[in-house]
């Protein structure tokens, strides 16, 4: 289990907030990003209005580069946490837009915020996304402070995720 989170600064927050997520659902792959001001869409697979994805990761906790195998061993705590929970969740990407930096994350339904943040800080994660029909956001895992809306944002179909680690 990955140490005390040390969180990284809130200056890092516009990395975030840029960042798109790539997440492969049984029939097709999406992308959401950051969209053109004024274009805001919902989600594309068949959920409820009032159903929340939310999107986590174990890699590189506090901010700090980890190893590949680090990484990818705590990914699979993560995943074995969400399969305890017996929560639905589906392979996902996050990273930035030129795909130089992406870390695998999960794309997890049937969490609320506050859960979906302890999962995020127990891995030592500065935030987690939540995507909704009605909004995509960046959900501070220290404190609700530093949460954001983003609010223009989009999501289209995207080939499978193909990021090397």
């Amino acid at each position: 289990m990955p140490a005390v989170p040390h969180f990284a600064p809130f200056t890092q927050w516009p990395h975030y907030l840029a960042a798109v997520v790539d997440i492969a659902f049984p029939t097709h792959s999406v992308r959401v990003s950051p969209g053109l001001r004024g274009r805001v869409s919902g989600l594309p697979y068949p959920f409820t209005r009032a159903d929340t994805i939310h999107i986590v990761t174990a890699f590189n906790p506090g901010g700090r580069n980890a190893t590949v195998r680090a990484n990818l061993r705590a990914q699979h705590e993560l995943l074995q946490s969400i399969g305890r929970r017996g929560l639905e969740w589906w392979p996902a990407v996050g990273g930035d837009w030129a795909g130089t930096h992406a870390e695998i994350s999960a794309a997890v339904i049937g969490m609320d915020d506050a859960q979906a943040r302890a999962l995020g800080r127990r891995f030592g994660q500065d935030a987690v996304f939540a995507w909704s029909s009605a909004s995509w956001r960046l959900l501070a895992c220290a404190d609700t402070a530093h949460d954001r809306v983003i609010p223009c944002w989009h999501a289209a179909p995207h080939a499978p995720p193909s990021h090397r680690l």
